[in-house]
């Protein structure tokens, strides 16, 4: 009988990513059964799961915060794969938090769950349940170079890339739509063995410099790189979220996205499996009209 995993966030970056990696796969398509969590069970996406005979199920945002619903949501699971989502809105801080204590709780109760990703403030406590797990900790998303616009150009042609950090600050770059489904396949794949670990999600770490060069080379745009004080940084983000973006930031440069660990045993994973990450080249390559 196939065992069934539960994937939260299944519409979403990672969550689309684990899902493509396990259908895309010969052996992992055969071994488990799908369950996509989403709180739109309409939205195209979650329908396009769908005709892949993916079990899709409706959770609320509200409902993170109730272990019955939980509880429901992942009954049966051998594996669970959770994304916590961050929350900006000051008066509730904790509320990513909450998710992930919650889902523990419920993974814990239910029995037999063997894979988690979660954010750090939640790993210490899953440790502390008892459930067995596996974290696969992100790296810095390509995407946001994209998404949030943070290569801009200017009236001159030239795009900028602006940080609070000088030009040493390492940037684990990982290209989350593609390939956090493989790190998470290699967790998968050798669970007694990856037990409790860490893996590090991620390709390689940049600087911002090696970053622009890599843009200028693969789009033929001209780029730079400046770095702004702290206060300048903010004004450019909505309030908000200013504090909390900037301190994302700053930690890059100390005490280190992954406070300086090397990625090596993680890509040698990656590798052991069948698989190799995608660089910020060919990332840039595969998504260059977007600077046109």
């Amino acid at each position: 009988m196939s065992k069934l995993i539960t994937v939260f966030g299944a519409t979403g970056t990672q969550g689309g990513s684990v899902i493509r990696a396990i259908l895309a796969d010969a052996v992992l398509s055969q071994e488990f059964k799908i369950r996509a969590i989403t709180r739109n069970v309409s939205k195209p996406a979650a329908q396009a799961l769908q005709k892949l005979g993916v079990e899709v199920k409706n959770v609320e945002k509200a409902d993170m915060t109730s272990k019955s619903s939980l509880a429901s949501a992942i009954s049966g699971s051998h594996s669970v794969f959770l994304v916590t989502t961050p929350s900006w809105d000051a008066s509730d801080p904790n509320a990513e938090l909450v998710q992930g204590k919650n889902v523990a709780d419920a993974a814990r109760e239910a029995g037999h769950v063997s894979h988690f990703d979660q954010k750090a403030q939640v790993e210490q406590y899953i440790r502390a349940t008892g459930v067995p797990c596996t974290f696969v900790l992100p790296g810095y998303y390509m995407e946001n170079y994209i998404r949030f616009g943070m290569l801009r150009r200017d009236d001159e042609g030239v795009y900028t890339l602006v940080y609070p950090v000088g030009k040493e600050a390492k940037f684990p770059l990982l290209d989350g739509a593609e390939d956090m489904g493989k790190f998470v396949l290699a967790a998968l794949k050798h669970p007694s063995k990856l037990l409790g670990a860490r893996i590090l999600a991620a390709t390689e770490y940049y600087t911002p410099p090696w970053i622009v060069a890599e843009f200028e080379e693969a789009t033929g745009k001209r780029a730079r790189y400046i770095q702004v004080d702290a206060q300048t940084y903010k004004s450019f983000l909505p309030p908000a979220m200013a504090d909390v973006v900037l301190e994302n930031q700053l930690l890059i440069e100390d005490p280190g996205y992954y406070a300086g660990e090397g990625l090596e045993e993680s890509l040698e994973l990656l590798g052991d499996v069948g698989f190799e990450p995608t660089t910020w080249r060919e990332f840039l390559e595969r998504n260059k009209d977007v600077f046109e």
